[in-house]
């Protein structure tokens, strides 16, 4: 038995490798670095679905079709109900769409994400929903729902080099879920679903708000060994630090790093995070000198996503909105392999007597 299954290869796949002991992450044969540097989400979403639909388009008219899309589900989101959550409001908005394994779905689960995350983040704040402008860019468009305004090619650059960072991981927490669901044959939607819901979980999804926590927390340079020092006593977990696989540098936190340090503005927050990342690697590393906590994705996705005005309760759902292509392409790979994921357990309750 391997409880958390670490050691057990569960799938073939062709959409990206994660070396966890070199730092290394590659996307369908590309290194996330080069990807997160020169590709939009549209261009992400064509990658990572080529191969699994019959007829899916060219980058262009593919983007096009995003745009028509996001328009068609806005007519959604006066149907979900106040109260919800960032994440539970993009989960529910995400049931009302059509559960089958086409292009179609794949598209619409797509381009709802910034739709449903955007008007949840307005509603709460007490504001009317922003219709989609099928003309703009995913990213664009995604800042233009939020703000009301087109932001500026660094930023929606910016958001595209974020949802391509993440759009795939290997085989982690909710792309396994995903893969699960869609064995059954139930549905892209269903197996989106099951992704997010694993996702909301803390040690999966939620730790980008609470770095900015933490760097609040400690506020001025010369606070920082102080402060690291006493949260390390006390047990607490420093965000943005470990990865269960990764042993060495996240390759993600750097190509987040130098998409901040492209957005205008952000030399000063980011010098001041490089601080506190290297007070606490170099207090990490004395504390547990036998193993390798290093920065992971979380630190510079923080710093990405306040510097371009998302909301740190909304960022899980964000994550959600780049990582549903992995969530997407895996289900319909595991569709083509044509088998149902049934694991075995092994009993440790009572055995009754036999007569």
């Amino acid at each position: 038995m391997d409880s958390g299954l670490e050691n057990v290869v569960a799938a073939e796949t062709v959409l990206s490798d994660v070396d966890g002991q070199n730092g290394r992450l590659v996307i369908r044969g590309w290194p996330i670095e080069m990807l997160s540097a020169s590709m939009a989400f549209e261009d992400a979403a064509h990658l990572v679905w080529q191969g699994f639909f019959d007829d899916l388009p060219d980058v262009r008219e593919l983007g096009a079709r995003l745009g028509a899309a996001r328009r068609e589900v806005f007519g959604l989101v006066s149907e979900l109900p106040d109260g919800l959550d960032v994440v539970s409001f993009l989960r529910a908005g995400w049931a009302l769409l059509p559960d089958d394994e086409s292009l179609d779905t794949a598209i619409r689960l797509a381009a709802a994400g910034p739709v449903f995350t955007a008007a949840a983040i307005r509603r709460a704040a007490g504001d009317a929903p922003i219709a989609p402008d099928a003309d703009l860019s995913q990213s664009a468009d995604f800042l233009r729902m939020l703000t009301g305004v087109v932001p500026g090619q660094a930023e929606a650059r910016a958001l595209d080099a974020y949802l391509v960072t993440v759009c795939d991981h290997g085989l982690n927490a909710s792309t396994f879920a995903a893969r699960v669901v869609a064995s059954t044959r139930a549905g892209l939607t269903s197996a989106a679903i099951a992704g997010i819901s694993a996702l909301k979980g803390p040690l999966h999804g939620g730790a980008p708000g609470p770095v900015l926590d933490m760097l609040d927390a400690i506020g001025e340079p010369e606070n920082a060994e102080r402060w690291i020092d006493s949260a390390l006593a006390k047990g607490e977990r420093l965000m943005g630090f470990g990865h269960r696989v990764y042993r060495v540098r996240d390759p993600r936190a750097d190509a987040l790093k130098a998409a901040v340090a492209r957005l205008p503005g952000t030399t000063g927050r980011v010098a001041f995070a490089e601080h506190i990342e290297s007070a606490v690697l170099g207090r990490l590393a004395r504390k547990y000198p036998q193993r390798r906590l290093e920065t992971n994705v979380e630190f510079y996705t923080a710093l990405l996503l306040e510097a371009i005005g998302l909301p740190r309760e909304a960022f899980t759902a964000v994550f959600a909105c780049g990582r549903v292509l992995g969530w997407t392409a895996h289900a319909r790979e595991q569709i083509e392999e044509g088998r149902l994921v049934r694991p075995r357990s092994v009993y440790k309750g009572p055995v009754p007597e036999m007569a």
